[in-house]
């Protein structure tokens, strides 16, 4: 039987320009397919406004309050995301009654999700074939009986992505460790856990230093494996302001990406035409995880430069007063092989010598960076890299200079400053247990690739996700799945159906909520949230339309009704009071959380506040009060008989796991993600065309994995490197391939042999 793809792929040439007119005509589109215009367009007034709500998918929600902010202060990606969640279709009994879990296993995540909302709670019990209803009540009582029933409360595993919100993901990480656990693992610990590491250890702390306003400001952008075009396109307004002012960027990716070369702002028809805004001015084109070796290249000719013309390269006034560390790290670089370096990072030395040029001259420097960076095995030493740069030349703590790691999700970060993290500072803890007159669990918690091996071990035994779809966001998915499996409980809060809703324990709930455009009504009123952005600032969301279903709850209100059923009625916390009135949430928050002062008042400004950060003021929270320049050793060798090195990317019509389309525009590749995107060398080498079938494989520690079926698409991808879509290569990530500080998956480091399948499609 030969073997076929589901879709057969279409290839064109790759965009060169990101946003304008195209970008109009597709959210025009998405809103046209997925809900009614009317009210798709008067949500979208409301999107990233004032006193409306947080786009869902942005790590940029809107501007400061010392700007004004626009109409249509969105991106493409983000009217995607809301028209999504506004779908006009909805999912009824009748649904579940005509597709068992066998069917639905059978059709794609794309499909799964264009059914349309989940309106009421179901729940799959042992042996059923199909989900059918259930009372909240009824599904309460359910969860209590099985946490309860537990040996300990470490055998119950509580997800959370960052899609929840401040007030909700405050009160699950309460309830959560009143119940006795602090296994909280959260989508950071798959995505950005290492750069929290990394920053915390050199500056204190682990967010960005900079504001999107920064931006503008800066001399000399360094974007690192980060595709703003498609991941973070609000930030190329900023890039283009940038650009008008005389600064520079460089990207630096093994893939050149469309959102880096030239942009048409959307809202000015005038640029729609015409020549477009030029982005990058150099590309630098690495080997996949050849950035540590460039990065100390590029020191290397700095440290070069410096010595030439002392004090003209480096910040010493900043160095002398504010660092540790200089010179050992002098002394390290200084040992180091520049053309071993060079090799290593598969970049040009004529390149590498303009790059470093750039940072000789210019002063005001903000390096960007995304999963591009941190999903390695060597991600906390590239990080800490990147800040030896800045370091040196002097460029942190000051406007227009500083650390920006990108969180693409509206609320990965407000997550963890909420305390959804498996292992919270003590400090923390004794408030957190002050306010709620409890004593919290003292047991570090399991992360992400740890709730896996828990769970496939059998020690994890009932698994919540509050948000996201960690069936298929989490890494190694065969072990994810069995894992799942073995539970005797899964429970997922969902807006939209998903994978995780099919992959189950022996039983399965689904708690339907509301999503971020709807209205949130108590018998205290109207209320809203509260999200925090990637550079720490914390604005209020409020959504305006009505819900998809009156038997909807709000995020806030499942996990109040959760707790007062699982730790009773003796339970002394307010969870009655703090499900219809938010504020009393936000009072407490408050208490527990440092900069949230006056926070009922401060978020309903425009522009909202922002939480202190000590490097953004060169006050650095470490021990000595002083940043660190680091040694960071080089990347560990790769088996010289794995040929090609293999990264998961996104694509241009997928927001995390949300596919909302087959049309990755930007790279010329549509109708297919069973994909893998191959330099031509490499293809001539292989004897593969494109559209021929390939079967790639990862071995890790003697494990062997299997992706099967997907079809060559020639790309400009560095030679020996291979990309395919997330998540679709989640397949071929082995679990104990992670980061060695944070565990943070390798998503975008693995070993992989390709074989070209002998079969009738590829005749």
């Amino acid at each position: 039987m030969p073997i076929l793809p589901k879709r057969k792929v279409k290839i064109s040439p790759p965009a060169e320009t990101a946003a304008g007119l195209k970008s109009i005509q597709t959210v025009a589109y998405r809103i046209w397919e997925e809900t009614h215009i009317g009210k798709g367009v008067k949500t979208l007034f409301k999107l990233n406004q004032p006193n409306g709500f947080d786009c869902p998918s942005c790590a940029w929600p809107d501007p400061d309050a010392d700007k004004v902010s626009k109409i249509a202060e969105y991106c493409e990606n983000g009217a995607k995301a809301v028209a999504w969640e506004g779908s006009s279709k909805s999912i009824d009994n009748s649904f579940f009654e005509q597709n068992s879990i066998e069917n639905l296993l059978e059709k794609s995540d794309h499909w799964l999700e264009k059914q349309g909302r989940l309106t009421r709670p179901m729940v799959l019990k042992e042996k059923d074939t199909h989900y059918t209803p259930i009372t909240w009540k009824a599904a309460f009582e359910l969860i209590a009986a099985e946490l309860n029933a537990l040996d300990t409360p470490d055998q119950a595993i509580f997800y959370t992505s960052g899609r929840t919100s401040n007030e909700a993901a405050f009160l699950y990480q309460c309830f959560v460790r009143q119940f006795g656990t602090n296994n909280l693992p959260d989508c950071s610990n798959m995505c950005h856990e290492a750069s929290g590491k990394a920053l915390t250890d050199t500056v204190g702390i682990g967010k960005a230093s900079v504001v999107l306003n920064d931006i503008p400001k800066a001399d000399l952008l360094i974007v690192m494996g980060q595709n703003p075009g498609t991941n973070a396109p609000r930030m190329l307004t900023a890039m283009e302001e940038l650009k008008n002012k005389g600064g520079k960027i460089i990207s630096v990716n093994p893939l050149p990406e469309t959102g880096l070369l030239q942009f048409r702002h959307p809202q000015k028809p005038w640029e729609w035409i015409g020549k477009p805004t030029s982005i990058h001015d150099l590309h630098l084109q690495v080997k996949v995880n050849g950035d540590l070796p460039l990065l100390k290249a590029l020191l290397k000719m700095l440290l070069e430069a410096e010595k030439q013309n002392p004090g003209k390269v480096f910040d010493h006034a900043f160095i002398s007063e504010k660092t540790t560390g200089y010179q050992a790290l002098c002394a390290h670089i200084e040992k180091c092989k520049l053309d071993q370096l060079i090799l290593e990072s598969g970049v040009p030395e004529n390149q590498i010598k303009e790059a470093a040029n750039l940072l000789i001259e210019k002063k005001n420097i903000i390096i960007a960076w995304a999963m591009g960076i941190t999903q390695h095995r060597n991600a906390e030493n590239t990080i800490r890299e990147i800040v030896n740069i800045l370091l040196l030349k002097g460029a942190i703590g000051k406007p227009g200079a500083g650390t920006l790691p990108v969180r693409g999700h509206s609320n990965v970060q407000g997550d963890r400053t909420m305390g959804i993290w498996e292992k919270m500072p003590e400090r923390f803890m004794q408030r957190l247990g002050k306010a709620f007159d409890f004593q919290p669990p003292k047991k570090e918690g399991v992360h992400a690739v740890g709730a896996i091996q828990a769970m496939a071990n059998g020690k994890g035994k009932v698994f919540m996700g509050m948000g996201g779809n960690f069936a298929l966001a989490a890494p190694d998915t065969e072990k994810v799945f069995d894992g799942l499996k073995q539970c005797s409980l899964t429970l997922h809060v969902s807006t939209k159906l998903n994978r995780s809703h099919l992959i189950h324990g022996k039983t399965a709930l689904i708690l339907p909520c509301l999503g971020r455009t709807e209205e949130d009504i108590s018998s205290h009123g109207s209320q809203f949230v509260s999200t925090e952005d990637t550079a720490g600032r914390v604005r209020m969301s409020h959504g305006d339309l009505p819900p998809a279903s009156p038997e909807l709850k709000s995020e806030v209100a499942i996990v109040c009704d959760m707790a007062r059923a699982v730790l009773g009625k003796n339970n002394t916390t307010d969870w009655e009071g703090m499900k219809e009135n938010y504020e009393l949430i936000r009072d407490k928050i408050e208490e527990v959380i440092p900069g949230f002062d006056a926070y009922n008042e401060r978020v309903k400004k425009a522009g909202g506040f922002y939480l202190p950060n000590g490097a953004r003021e060169r006050d650095f929270n470490t021990a000595d009060k002083k940043a660190r320049l680091t040694i960071n050793p080089l990347n560990k060798a790769r088996n010289p008989e794995t040929p090609f090195i293999l990264m998961t990317v996104r694509s241009h019509d997928q927001f995390n796991t949300t596919i909302y389309g087959y049309d990755d525009r930007y790279r010329g590749i549509s109708n297919s993600r069973e994909v893998v995107m191959m330099n031509e060398d490499d293809m001539l080498q292989y004897g593969c065309k494109a559209g021929d079938l390939v079967r790639l494989t990862s071995v890790f520690e003697g494990e062997k994995r299997v992706l099967e079926g997907f079809q060559v698409v020639p790309y400009n991808i560095s030679q020996g490197c291979l990309s395919v879509y997330f998540p679709e290569g989640n397949v071929l990530v082995a679990l104990d391939n992670n980061s060695e500080e944070s565990h943070c998956p390798a998503s975008k480091y693995i070993e992989v042999f390709l074989e070209k399948l002998d079969n009738e499609s590829n005749r």
